[in-house]
């Protein structure tokens, strides 16, 4: 699921991050003083982060992840097992899963999966392996009314079966199509009591947008986000011009003093740190526990 989402190809979309309203969120120098965690210390990770960790010894994984500090994480598949046997696991660590990624191929099967979690999040990353004559691309705005027809669906599923159906964004939906953009659409066209939406800030950012500028207009449709950061464009061996590396959290082009202040006030009520590869400078389990002490430093 996570491979059709982030490939090379769409990175390239819209590579200069620095539009004005994007720029305005390039980190400065961070205090070392730790100051409390956002939401009253309820740190989140997005699994997919620890994926080859997590593949290699789940349990072992998962504790590390509550040593380092998180209390929630959101899932991206169940590492080769069954989801009752996670769902243990998860439990065992002494974390809570409240999302979950899902593979709404058949939605029936993905909302039984979210209750085996305990979640109440059912999250999509991408919904385009389910629309016929889709592409590798922009957005065109024909996919985003398809996309919002079929979250609206899946909205009404969600909401039947006990659970909230969450659309999650990369950079694809924001190239501009004479003007306009696939994600307004998205959010425009589907309907706020079935559907919310997850931002992925980095990614937003990567597209050109501001999500202090959704979490503004768009009150209450935001519940969660995904705090991820990238190198700039073209960093790094192996990577064109076109192309941002993924980075571990403080050491990238992003500051979150100001998405998390916005985002709160529109409604935010979970946050999981997340990172794209390489990871060339560090493991796995170090980027995580270096993305719990950047949460830590930006309040």
């Amino acid at each position: 699921m996570w491979a059709t989402m982030i490939t090379p190809s769409r990175r390239r979309f819209l590579s200069h991050a620095a539009h004005t309203a994007a720029a305005a969120l390039i980190a400065p120098l961070l205090p070392e003083t730790a100051r409390s965690l956002p939401l009253g210390g309820r740190a989140g990770i997005q699994l997919y982060a620890v994926k080859d960790s997590l593949a290699a010894d789940p349990a072992a994984t998962l504790r590390r992840i509550r040593a380092i500090g998180f209390l929630e994480v959101e899932t991206a598949g169940f590492a080769g097992l069954n989801v009752s046997a996670f769902r243990r696991l998860v439990d065992d660590s002494g974390l809570a899963a409240p999302s979950a990624h899902l593979d709404f191929g058949d939605p029936a099967l993905a909302f039984e999966q979210a209750h085996a979690l305990g979640a109440h999040y059912a999250a999509s990353g991408s919904l385009r392996s389910l629309i016929p004559g889709t592409h590798e691309g922009g957005m065109t705005l024909e996919e985003a009314h398809r996309t919002a027809e079929l979250a609206n669906r899946l909205g009404e599923q969600a909401h039947r079966a006990g659970l909230e159906y969450v659309y999650h964004n990369h950079n694809f939906e924001f190239v501009s199509q004479g003007g306009a953009i696939g994600y307004d659409v998205l959010i425009a066209e589907t309907d706020p009591s079935l559907v919310q939406f997850e931002i992925d800030c980095g990614w937003m950012v990567i597209g050109g947008r501001d999500p202090r500028d959704y979490f503004a207009r768009y009150p209450q449709r935001f519940p969660m986000i995904h705090v991820k950061d990238f190198l700039p464009a073209g960093t790094g061996p192996g990577h064109s011009a076109a192309e941002h590396p993924g980075a571990e959290l403080g050491h990238g082009m992003l500051d979150y003093r100001p998405i998390f202040a916005a985002a709160e006030k529109a409604g935010l009520r979970h946050y999981f740190a997340e990172q794209e590869g390489p990871f060339t400078r560090m493991s796995q389990i170090e980027a995580a526990r270096q993305a719990f002490d950047y949460l830590r430093r930006i309040r």
